[in-house]
């Protein structure tokens, strides 16, 4: 289309487009400022502009578009222009960014200045966005720049003064900073900068300029300036908070893997005298409050040393790729003096320590494994409970370095030692834990398969079967743990998915245990089983599976009651429902009934989709689930965990895409009824209105900004409320109804309306009916029971309002909600019952009848046994 000959003719045209195709830039940025009404494929339309940016280049591009920053309204800038500029600059020019850009910054932070002193809090805020969506381009200029060389230095000068003044900005210096690194890095070493990714045209031409003769260049302009940026980097992490201080020690230790040995080793002794006197102090101050029981409790000062030892270990530390043999030692020494510290902060850093020297340095681990084993197991009692993920860390590089370097035996006898504590580690409170836990079982699995030596699956299968020695274990975490451990690997492995089924005997033994923990690991295992077996493969053992789960009589079987359920629909889907009847016990085939109805309730609502929603399931994704804990091992089988076998399918399967798709496409109407989805459709109120761009909501454009409270209104409204929507007749009239008022005339009409008007009636007033509160239904069941009073007895059969009964209370006699009727004192309750006492005289006639015969005309003359007056108004 017209679209694509645009695109090409930038591509072909390159930098040359800003001479023979000004004028078609110029009419695209007209259809950006039409209303937008007007322009219905606005994302389209900005990947052309950013395709001409690509081609020609950022200052050719601005000299045909300018930002224009300097009017007086903000809002009539061109400030859309950002996120195109951020997107698609590539080859940039650094001395452009320092030349032009930065003068745009201070420009605009002496107008906030003015505006703010002027009052125009708004224009002000309005000019501080702006100054950090120019900041915001820098790692775009820094995306392969032609003249890092020649114009990084005087870069650098503006980098350093804003680290220092302004800190908002500092994660994009930081991530400018890793870009330049990474990608001279990279080119230099011969790898690939975008492994598995495609790249446009205006990228391939910057990469092809970057040979290994200029990223040597660059690197060695960025290795002169590292020293310099390493002095204010170090500053300011010292200053900064938790939020900022990553980014920061990521460009530090970059800046340490380029810069002279003896530039980083000033820096880090520097950092170990520092982290040395503040430990010397925190051993002081924890001796000084043991010794004395009456001090003052320094509880704040000491989580201030804490603090700000855990700053320096990771100050520290991101030193290392920088370091020497002898600075690795030092750096070890100080973990490994602390791994039995009380405060659980420190541990965790120390820890944390230990894990990147074992990841960076194989030489230290073959220098010193005997002395880095004993110490894991010497620490192990002490570990805290916040330390366990870095030390698992620890276990995995260990035991990786020993597959890859030792004999066969020692690997097995080192990887013994550690599995216990790495399979209990999947049972951790702490998230981030267990699913660390996970992944180190699945790449020491994965390290098994994929040595280069014979006999892969034989030394795949020998970690499997001891793992499953856990099951033999004295107490139910333990056996539960090694449980959930063998499901995570026959989920990732399918060669281990036969192995699995030899503990099956074990699985139902266990399942008779009355321990919840036990039973739901293991049928977490029997889950992963059916959705990863072939039908072939549970043909087999079907039989033993069925009865295995039905004949299990325990008192935790109503617990679980509906997760059998659901395997035992996973195994009608797998193997057949006939396959399943043969072997089910005669008093349960009542269950595969049901479950037999419900398979063909499901196939009819997937038989009566339309032909569009047919056409989305065609279109949807058939990549592999990720593993989920919470969905495999949950305690009941609640309403996602239904089709929750569709996630372990084969990706060619059709049916496994129909069911996963089937609640998407469900009606909004349908779907804002559930809790769940209400809360997904507040939070995302920005999807309602149209993005056509698929960028986040500009807050400085008062057009989206008004755009978007305009739809958040309409979605906090509820769209199917008809609660005040009133009852219709067959004629269109409005009908007011009133409990029981109109019931007699209903009959009437309905005998005299042919059968089609009649259920449309019908129709309406199930309609009407549907939109009663909870509330509403409940008091209108509980008075046809009997148990409610609702004043239904007072209403006329002839005429609108309520009339008075014989022997009844009068309609509107209320009982006084008074304290003192309560009270244990006599005179209070005698001074609240006056002006009561024909309510209370026809209570006493009524006592001992029930409340529906109290209630009912015929029981008050049974209790008063003759006919009585009125009784008399108050």
């Amino acid at each position: 289309g017209p679209r694509g000959r645009r695109l090409l003719l930038f591509c072909i045209a390159g930098k040359y487009s800003s001479y023979f195709m000004k004028k078609t830039l110029e009419s695209l940025a007209e259809m950006q400022n039409s209303p937008d009404g007007d322009v219905t494929f606005r994302k389209q339309l900005h990947e052309c502009i950013g395709t001409a940016l690509g081609a020609m280049g950022p200052e050719d591009f601005l000299s045909v578009l300018p930002l224009k920053l300097e009017v007086e309204d903000l809002t009539e800038s061109n400030h859309w222009l950002f996120p195109i500029l951020k997107q698609y600059t590539v080859g940039a020019d650094l001395n452009f960014f320092t030349t032009l850009i930065l003068p745009m910054v201070g420009k605009m932070k002496r107008k906030s200045a003015v505006l703010q002193q002027e009052g125009k809090t708004y224009s002000a805020r309005s000019a501080d966005g702006i100054v950090y969506s120019l900041w915001s381009l820098l790692p775009s200029f820094c995306n392969y720049p032609v003249d890092t060389a020649e114009s990084f230095k005087g870069l650098k000068i503006e980098l350093c003064t804003a680290l220092k003044e302004e800190p908002d900005v500092c994660g994009i210096i930081c991530s400018s900073l890793q870009i330049l690194i990474q990608q001279n890095k990279r080119i230099l070493e011969g790898k690939e900068n975008t492994p598995n990714t495609e790249i446009g045209i205006s990228e391939k031409r910057a990469i092809a300029l970057y040979t290994a003769e200029v990223a040597g260049s660059n690197l060695t302009t960025l290795k002169s300036s590292a020293r310099d940026l390493l002095v204010v980097l170090t500053g300011v992490y010292s200053e900064s908070s938790k939020e900022t201080g990553g980014v920061l020690l990521s460009a530090i230790s970059e800046l340490a893997s380029i810069s002279d040995k003896k530039v980083v080793t000033l820096f880090f002794k520097k950092t170990m005298q520092n982290l040395l006197k503040l430990t010397k102090e925190a051993g002081v101050q924890r001796n000084s409050s043991n010794s004395d029981s009456m001090q003052i409790d320094n509880s704040s000062h000491e989580d201030s040393l804490s603090t700000a030892r855990a700053q320096l270990f990771d100050l520290a530390v991101s030193f290392l790729p920088g370091l020497n043999c002898e600075e690795i030692d030092v750096l070890f020494v100080a973990a490994e003096n602390v791994l039995k510290d009380t405060d659980g902060l420190i541990q965790k850093k120390a820890y944390r320590v230990l894990s990147l020297i074992f990841q960076h340095s194989d030489d230290y681990i073959s220098r010193n494994l005997e002395k880095v084993l004993s110490l894991m197991i010497e620490v192990l009692p002490s570990c805290h409970f916040s330390a366990k993920r870095y030390r698992l860390d620890c276990l995995y590089f260990l035991i990786i370095h020993v597959s890859k370097e030792g004999s066969e035996q020692r690997r097995q006898e080192i990887t013994a030692s550690f599995l216990t504590e790495i399979v209990l580690a999947l049972k951790e409170a702490n998230k981030k834990t267990r699913n660390r836990a996970y992944e180190i079982l699945v790449q020491i699995g994965h390290a098994c398969g994929d040595e280069e030596k014979g006999g892969q699956k034989e030394k795949l299968a020998h970690f499997f079967n001891m793992v499953a020695g856990g099951l033999a274990g004295e107490t139910p975490h333990m056996i539960s743990a090694a449980m959930t451990g063998l499901a995570r690997l026959a989920y990732e492995f399918s060669d281990l998915v036969s192995a699995a089924y030899n503990v099956l005997p074990s699985t139902f033994l266990l399942l008779q245990r009355k321990n919840k923990e036990i039973v739901k690991a293991n049928l977490g295992l029997l889950k992963v089983l059916v959705a990863k077996s072939q039908a072939e493969s549970l043909q087999t053992h079907l039989r033993s599976m069925v009865e295995g789960l039905l004949n299990w009589q325990d008192s935790t079987k109503n617990h679980f009651k509906a997760k059998v359920k659901l395997l035992l629909e996973m195994l009608v889907k797998k193997c057949g429902l006939n396959a399943v009847t043969e072997v089910m016990p005669e008093e349960h085939m009542k269950l595969l009934k049901n479950i037999r109805k419900l398979k063909e309730r499901k196939e009819k609502k997937r038989s009566a989709k339309s032909v569009e929603d047919k056409s989305v399931i065609s279109k949807a994704t058939t990549s592999r689930s990720r593993w989920n804990h919470t969905k495999i091992f949950s305690d009941f089988g609640d309403d996602e965990e239904i089709n929750s076998d569709d996630e372990f399918e084969d990706k060619n399967s059709i049916s496994t895409r129909r069911t996963k798709h089937s609640s998407a496409l469900q009606s909004k109407a349908t779907m804002l009824r559930t809790k769940r989805t209400r809360k997904a459709a507040k939070s995302l109120q920005e999807d309602t209105f149209d993005q056509l761009d698929d960028e986040p909501l500009d807050l400085l454009d008062g057009q989206k900004t008004r755009s978007a409270l305009r739809s958040s209104q309409l979605v906090n409204k509820k769209p199917d409320s008809d609660d005040d929507e009133p009852f219709l007749d067959s004629e269109g009239r409005i009908v007011v109804q009133e409990d029981g008022k109109y019931k007699k005339l209903d009959r009437k009409k309905k005998r005299e309306m042919p059968s089609d008007e009649t259920d449309e009636l019908d129709g309406r007033r199930s309609e009407a009916g549907s939109h009663l509160t909870r509330n509403t239904q409940k008091r209108r069941r509980t008075s046809e029971s009997g148990y409610a009073y609702t004043g239904k007895e007072y209403s006329s059969k002839k005429a609108g309002g309520d009339v008075m009964r014989k022997d009844k209370l009068e309609p509107y006699a209320y009982w006084p909600l008074d304290h003192k009727m309560v009270s244990r004192r006599p005179e209070h309750r005698a001074a609240a019952r006056k002006g009561m006492s024909s309510v209370v005289q026809l209570a006493k006639k009524l006592q001992g009848r029930s409340v529906a015969s109290a209630l009912s005309v015929n029981g008050v003359l049974r209790g008063k046994g003759k006919k009585k007056g009125n009784q008399k108004k108050r």
